[in-house]
């Protein structure tokens, strides 16, 4: 099941994605199911209800809405740093043994097709392709081995990142919430449509037209289920958390010269089985 959250003439919605296209319905329509979050609080049976009712809504024009991230308020984005090699060996640090976890903060997200927003205080804007993990079961102390259970689906994510800002000190936060610099979506796709924890996925991020970076989920050092496992030793995870699982190498502050975003840029994050998140680059 692959489920968008859009807004159409000032009311959010939802929608389900079909080889013909978007079909749903807004929250002042009858039948509209609720939220995502909603849904994936009340578990996987609800879900598979407002699929097949949400099939029965209107057919959705792209240029009659809006994108909104998937998950518009999360509870918890956490994001995961130097959780590929090739990425770790071109910056400033050692390989951690432990994963390097930060957060976002849902005031900076944005959807698909949203302008990414340049600071106008620094030129060091950066793009950070990645697989998203939502959870859909919450839990404390999730052995490795149930992780998976937990997961409802995935999606995609662009953690774009102001670097002058990012290493101003050793926590990485100011850097990472700028406003409308959280790109997610398009789409929640459910679990069972993708391979067992995510795995063996092309990854590839496009600046323009031209790859960027280019990887496999296979290649994450902290896997899907090590990190649920590890992050829900310290905190309860709940439904609708957001789990930000790393970026691979080639990212524009360790290139000579540094290739960072431009007004007018286009960036694309295409993760296999997953689609394509576009948003042009503005300030």
């Amino acid at each position: 099941m692959r489920f968008v959250t859009f807004e159409q003439d000032g009311h959010q919605g939802l929608a389900i994605e079909e080889q013909e296209g978007l079909r749903g319905l807004t929250v002042n329509d009858a039948g509209y199911p609720g939220d995502l979050a909603q849904l994936l609080k009340e578990g996987e049976a609800t879900l598979q209800k407002a699929h097949r009712r949400l099939g029965g809504g209107r057919s959705l024009e792209g240029e009659s809405i809006r994108f909104l991230p998937p998950l518009p308020r999360p509870a918890k984005i956490i994001c995961v740093g130097l959780n590929y090699a090739d990425h770790t060996k071109e910056s400033p640090y050692d390989q951690p043994d432990y994963p390097t976890v930060f957060t976002r903060f849902a005031s900076s997200l944005i959807g698909h097709n949203a302008p990414i927003i340049r600071p106008a205080g620094s030129e060091q804007l950066d793009y950070e392709g990645e697989m998203a993990v939502i959870i859909g079961t919450g839990g404390r102390n999730i052995s490795r081995v149930r992780a998976l259970d937990h997961v409802a689906g995935y999606s995609i994510f662009n953690d774009a990142s102001v670097r002058d800002y990012q290493f101003k000190s050793p926590q990485w936060t100011m850097g990472k919430n700028f406003d409308a610099t959280g790109a997610f979506g398009p789409a929640f796709v459910t679990a069972e449509e993708l391979p067992l924890g995510g795995k063996g996925l092309q990854l590839r991020t496009l600046l323009n037209g031209e790859v960027v970076q280019q990887a496999n989920t296979d290649d994450l050092i902290f896997d899907v289920a090590d990190l649920i496992s590890i992050i829900s030793e310290v905190l309860t995870l709940e439904p609708g958390d957001v789990l930000v699982t790393g970026t691979p190498a080639g990212v524009g502050f360790a290139r000579t010269p540094p290739l960072y975003m431009q007004e007018g840029d286009v960036c694309s994050v295409e993760v296999e089985g997953l689609g394509t998140l576009i948003n042009p680059v503005s300030r």
